[in-house]
């Protein structure tokens, strides 16, 4: 029978990605699979703080090997904002054009554009915890563009390219991304570990 593992998501999508690149020896499971109704409340200060309370919760109340993770954008010239805020920035939950809005207009005049997304990922394996982080360089684009992607996509150009994360295919981005980034270290980790 296969090792379980849960990660601490209801994101069917991020659960497919990252079953993808797990071998058949793990088998990933999602906080509904396991039954947690649970609202998860991520009342951290950083994105590791917020990723250790999601795989803590469910250890502690499960007893299951498990990974939370926890992802923002990172503005230079905005000192570091809108970071562990990035899905509420604008005030409400997930609103990503009134996020992308506010970036924007925070940024209007500004030359300094450089700005990273940031994954950390905290896995509890077998009572230890254990961190993994990803990180993608780029820079604000002046407006949106490109209808692909969630979040701030359509307004980040990643280093090295001439599109936004929302012009790529998922694929591309997946192949780039902070969380993907994030993802290939807690997958070798797991591999090795089995």
């Amino acid at each position: 029978m296969p090792l379980q593992l849960v990660f601490a998501t209801n994101n069917r999508h991020k659960l497919e990605e990252v079953a993808a690149k797990i071998n058949d020896e793990i088998q990933l499971l999602t906080l509904e699979d396991i039954g947690c109704k649970e609202d998860i409340e991520e009342t951290g200060s950083t994105f590791k703080e917020n990723a250790s309370i999601k795989s803590h919760f469910v250890y502690d109340k499960y007893h299951l090997n498990c990974f939370g993770d926890d992802s923002g954008l990172i503005v230079d010239a905005l000192n570091g904002e809108p970071g562990v805020y990035s899905a509420r920035y604008a005030g409400e939950h997930g609103n990503h054009a009134a996020n992308i809005a506010k970036v924007l207009d925070k940024l209007k005049g500004v030359e300094n554009r450089r700005a990273r997304f940031k994954t950390i990922i905290s896995l509890i394996w077998n009572g230890n915890e254990h961190f993994f982080d990803g990180t993608v360089e780029g820079t604000i684009r002046h407006q949106i563009t490109g209808n692909g992607g969630f979040g701030y996509d359509p307004i980040f150009q990643p280093d090295g390219y001439d599109i936004t994360f929302a012009e790529m295919t998922m694929e591309a981005k997946n192949k780039i991304s902070h969380r993907a980034r994030a993802m290939e270290k807690l997958i070798s980790f797991l591999n090795s570990h089995q």
